[in-house]
């Protein structure tokens, strides 16, 4: 089994920043891609970046050159580098993993981007 849990989030002036946090634990060897998506209030939850085991990365074009995932795999944790922020990045963003088998959710973590 894997775990995630998320840190990082919180309350920031547009035009800042931000780094989330994401620790894997259980049988991290599983994973095969794992990322960021975010769900604010009335829309769908969407993807934000993902990083697969070759280290190619997806991004969505709302986020492209403000946003950078990277990985730290000694410590089984990655992260997104939130930068340029904008009050319609504001959502819950969620870690997910993602095996052969399943898929694992983190419990969210909350960014609010004032104007």
């Amino acid at each position: 089994q894997v775990q995630v849990v998320e840190s990082g989030g919180g309350l920031v002036q547009a035009g800042g920043s931000l780094r989330l946090s994401c620790a894997a634990s259980g049988s991290t060897f599983m994973i095969t891609a794992i990322g960021w998506y975010r769900q604010a209030p009335g829309k769908q939850r969407e993807l934000v970046a993902v990083i697969k085991s070759d280290d190619s990365t997806n991004y969505a074009d709302s986020v492209k050159g403000r946003f950078t995932i990277s990985r730290d795999n000694a410590k089984n944790t990655i992260y997104l580098q939130m930068n340029s922020l904008k009050p319609e990045d504001t959502a819950v963003y969620y870690c997910n993993a993602e095996t052969r088998a399943s898929r694992i959710w983190g419990q969210g973590t909350q960014v609010t981007v004032a104007s």
